[in-house]
């Protein structure tokens, strides 16, 4: 297929066979159309709106020892940190009065928060702020878990799979992690009723086009509220430190493709996008994204929360880091909007 029947065919079935998949992943020569076509149906689904998400990154302590993440358990060159259940209700009092009605609680695996103290501070923030959407990030637990999170109040849960390639999840986690394990998790979590968010890592070591190509049909089949990709940037202090980084170019065309595959997804501009690129989140925009997930954190804690290096807005307050945004994104032809933001 040549690339105007490509994408035409993509935006009218949201799908397609998977020899055409791969040649519209290995080409940037339908770009410019994916990108125009992922706006249309973005404007026609969501209008201009763009959803804000407060991130509180609330503990950089994790068990796990994932080979690509700057906050993994054997990177000792890290300064720990957890933020009390008040420090949390403190950065969610902030976020409510600058308009954010959605909550992120995002962390590494950290055992010191029992399903008991999540429960509380969930249940705390749904008891202050009863209009606002309640996030979680926070890894794999059992089903018993995430019910016990759920009825707490918490609406959402954010697990990207990171790559639905089996061997090429065993090359990116250590042995004690499965992708059998992540995928029970997600589907888990659909049936308790949370809003879903699943994702991959764009250009991670080892990734082949047939590893996307995985991902996109496990989307298929999952049909995630929530679609969170991002290019993979490297840390100084893993395993992968000599690892290129992955392409800002591939990680938007498969924004659009992903806006084709499902209209009505919330996907968003990642900070990862805006750490690539002065530009990025604005670009991602312009691909099909509809979030974006501006930092509540304490300023004192955002440099430790490093995933990968050079992350941005580190070093900005919640409403100077709100302003900044409203302006950027509007400069990009949408707008910031004060809503919870659900999935249509």
């Amino acid at each position: 297929m040549d690339p105007k029947t490509l994408v035409d065919t993509l935006a009218a079935e949201h799908t397609l066979p998977d020899d055409a998949f791969l040649a519209l992943l290995e080409t940037d020569e339908a770009d410019a159309l994916l990108f125009a076509e992922a706006d249309r149906v973005r404007r026609a689904v969501y209008g201009t709106d763009v959803y804000l998400r407060g991130l509180i990154e609330f503990t950089n302590f994790c068990k796990n020892n994932c080979y690509y993440c700057g906050i993994r358990r054997d990177n000792h060159n890290v300064s720990r940190y957890r933020l009390s259940e008040e420090e949390i209700l403190s950065c969610c009092a902030e976020g409510y009065s600058l308009g954010y009605r959605t909550f992120v609680l995002q962390g590494g695996e950290d055992p010191y928060y029992t399903d008991e103290r999540l429960c509380g501070i969930v249940s705390e923030i749904r008891e202050r702020f009863p209009s606002c959407a309640i996030t979680l990030s926070v890894g794999e637990k059992s089903r018993a878990s995430y019910q016990a999170y759920f009825d707490a109040g918490a609406n959402r849960y954010l697990l990207r799979h990171e790559t639905a390639d089996e061997e090429h999840y065993a090359r990116l986690h250590p042995a004690s992690m499965s992708l059998e394990n992540r995928k029970r998790c997600l589907y888990d979590l659909k049936q308790i009723g949370y809003q879903v968010g699943a994702g991959m890592m764009v250009g991670s070591p080892y990734q082949t086009t047939e590893n996307l190509l995985c991902d996109l049909r496990f989307l298929e089949d999952l049909r995630p509220h929530m679609i969170g990709i991002g290019p993979y940037l490297t840390h100084r202090d893993t395993p992968f430190r000599d690892m290129p980084n992955g392409s800002l170019a591939l990680t938007l065309r498969l924004l659009a493709i992903l806006r084709l595959m499902f209209p009505r997804a919330l996907i968003p501009a990642t900070t990862a996008l805006g750490t690539i690129h002065p530009q990025g989140r604005e670009m991602g925009l312009r691909a099909g994204a509809n979030v974006i997930m501006p930092n509540l954190s304490p300023k004192d804690v955002r440099r430790k929360y490093e995933l990968y290096e050079n992350k941005i807005c580190t070093g900005e307050e919640a409403a100077e880091c709100r302003s900044c945004l409203d302006r950027r994104v509007e400069a990009a032809g949408y707008r910031t909007v004060v809503s919870r933001g659900d999935a249509k």
